[in-house]
């Protein structure tokens, strides 16, 4: 696909009119439909606000550059390079501060990258192999599903997650695994009442029932692709009796 087509393809997918989009560019309707029927090559600049105004993550923007003609933008370090050091010592210290409640760092297809050792009540009983994935760890049958009491729920909850990710960022491998992890939940079942799926996470552990809110981090001013894609997932408490039990787990006494 070449760049008139994929800038007017990425148009599309947010349904943003010419004349929307070209106005959160700071451009006209006349230039951008030149440059979406090819009749007029961007300059770099133009290149990156347009992928900016469309709301895209850093790696699709590099590729809209690309695509153009032009060098990426921002530059995607390992995650093991000295150069992300600070941003993973920064984030070992909030995860470290955020127990006795678990909380893990994941990239953009549920890998783990770091995880504080609150993770251990989660991932108690799972098999070995799913705990480097967070989204199989959650759905596989081997992994926390047969503890999750409300699994329909809460697999939803993460399903619809991924889903709404696709709908914004279409990606094959992040497809196949919403394929795969589909899968393993059982059909919807929406009753009279229904709230949605956005639920606690109601899990069976051997220190009693947790019901558990969760919270996601995103670094929104990274100019890093790897860090861009990284969210810090923490789980919340949501009443006292899952406090205390967070807290007895980690070995320590419940606070007065």
């Amino acid at each position: 696909m070449d760049f008139p087509a994929a800038l007017k393809e990425r148009r599309a997918s947010r349904r943003l009119s010419q004349l929307e989009l070209a106005l959160k560019a700071g451009t006209t309707q006349r230039h951008l439909s030149f440059i979406e029927s090819g009749r007029s090559a961007p300059g770099r600049e133009m290149v990156i606000r347009l992928a900016e105004s469309l709301g895209l993550p850093l790696r699709e923007r590099n590729e809209l550059l690309l695509k153009a003609g032009y060098a990426p933008a921002y530059r995607e370090t390992a995650l093991d390079s000295p150069d992300l050091a600070p941003v993973l010592g920064a984030l070992t210290h909030i995860l470290d501060a955020h127990l006795p409640y678990p909380a893990i760092v994941v990239d953009r297809y549920g890998e783990i990258v770091a995880a504080n050792p609150g993770l251990r009540i989660l991932a108690d009983g799972c098999a070995e192999h799913l705990r480097a994935n967070a989204f199989r760890l959650a759905l596989h049958p081997d992994g926390m599903a047969p503890r999750i009491a409300n699994f329909a729920e809460w697999a939803w909850h993460v399903l619809n997650g991924i889903a709404a990710e696709l709908a914004r960022n279409p990606d094959e491998r992040l497809a196949e695994l919403h394929a795969e992890l589909s899968g393993y939940v059982p059909p919807a079942r929406v009753a009279p009442g229904h709230l949605g799926f956005a639920v606690p996470l109601e899990l069976r552990t051997a220190g009693g029932d947790l019901r558990l809110m969760t919270t996601i981090t995103s670094f929104a001013t990274a100019v890093d692709v790897t860090v861009s894609e990284l969210k810090l997932e923490a789980f919340l408490p949501a009443d006292q009796d899952s406090a205390a039990a967070l807290v007895r787990a980690a070995g320590q006494p419940p606070e007065a």
